[in-house]
């Protein structure tokens, strides 16, 4: 969602920077683009960034001993955040 948003953010902000020839006296809209693109660009950075650490998993390994016949045990189990 947040890339998606960052994306929208820049093309509206490159948009009214280089494809409008609108004057306006009470907002010069090439630095209202300019900043749209900054935060599209901030935004997807920050997506990019919450994407990668949500896919971190987590690997235990235990290893025991079975008291009753003496053989050693080995159990794995991996975590994983969910997707939204």
């Amino acid at each position: 969602m947040s890339i998606g948003l960052g994306i929208f953010l820049f093309v509206v902000g490159a948009i009214l920077t280089f494809a409008l020839n609108v004057q306006t006296d009470w907002i010069d809209l090439d630095l209202v683009g300019y900043l749209l693109m900054g935060a599209g660009i901030v935004v997807t950075i920050i997506g990019i960034a919450l994407l990668v650490r949500r896919r971190q998993s987590i690997t235990t390994v235990r290893s025991d001993v079975d008291p009753a016949t003496g053989t050693r045990v080995d159990q794995r189990a991996t975590e994983t955040d969910p997707l939204p």
